[in-house]
C-alpha cells in the first residue's frame, strides 16, 4: 500500500513563507514526484515536478518563488513556497507515478496525499 502523508500548511500573509513536506516510503528515490494545487472551485494544477534524477520543472505561476527537492534517505519530498500570493490560496496535494517524463495531468499520477491547506491573506 503506497501512502503519502503531507504536512506543514497553514495562514500565512501575502509575501510570507511556508515548507511543505510529504513522507513516501521509498518513493522518492524510485517515483516521479509531485505538488498539485486545487484551489476553491477549481481544478487540480501541476504546481512542481521532480524527477527520479533531481531535474525539476513547475508551472509558470510559482517558478522563482517556489522550489521543489527530495530527500531520498529520509524518503521526504519538499516544497519551499516564497513570496507567497493570495492566489497561492489551494489544497496542496503530493503525488506520485512511475512515469518516463516526470510531469503531466492528476490523472497521471496513481499516489496522492491526503492534501494539506494553504491559504494565504492580503
Amino acid at each position: 500500500q503506497v501512502q503519502l502523508v503531507e504536512s506543514g500548511g497553514g495562514s500565512v500573509q501575502a509575501g510570507g513563507s511556508l515548507r511543505l513536506s510529504c513522507a513516501g516510503h521509498k518513493l522518492t528515490a524510485n517515483y516521479c514526484m509531485a505538488w498539485f494545487r486545487q484551489p476553491p472551485g477549481k481544478e487540480r494544477e501541476g504546481v512542481a515536478f521532480i524527477s527520479l534524477g533531481g531535474q525539476t520543472t513547475y508551472s509558470e505561476s510559482v517558478k522563482g518563488r517556489f522550489t521543489i527537492s527530495k530527500d531520498n534517505v529520509k524518503n521526504t519530498l519538499y516544497l519551499q513556497m516564497n513570496s507567497l500570493k493570495p492566489e497561492d490560496t489551494a489544497m496542496y496535494y503530493c503525488a506520485a507515478a512511475n512515469l518516463w517524463i516526470c510531469g503531466g495531468a492528476p490523472s497521471a499520477f496513481p499516489y496522492w496525499g491526503q492534501g494539506t491547506q494553504v491559504t494565504v491573506s492580503s
